[in-house]
């Protein structure tokens, strides 16, 4: 059985979006179900943020301020590789 987060990771690759990637920013960032990846986090909170929520906008606002430049390059990167495959 897929854990929790592998769960919500499928269901946000099936298109569901804003909310499934807003949890899973959140997961990212707290640690919860999964260790804490901040880049992971920026990722999630970008693709929730390009849809329009303002609270991953501020989120991903604060993550970005505890990592690195090469950090928030690699979230980023992530984000469009993600947005060019499904």
């Amino acid at each position: 059985m897929a854990s929790f987060a592998q769960a919500n990771r499928e269901s946000a690759a099936r298109g569901h979006g804003l909310e499934e990637f807003f949890k899973l920013g959140m997961m990212c960032s707290t640690g919860h179900s999964m260790p804490i990846d901040m880049v992971a986090a920026h990722k999630w909170f970008n693709l929730a943020a390009l849809r329009g929520s303002r609270d991953a906008i501020r989120l991903r606002n604060e993550v970005a301020a505890e990592m690195s430049a090469a950090e928030i390059a690699a979230a980023q990167r992530a984000a469009r590789t993600w947005l060019t495959q499904h």
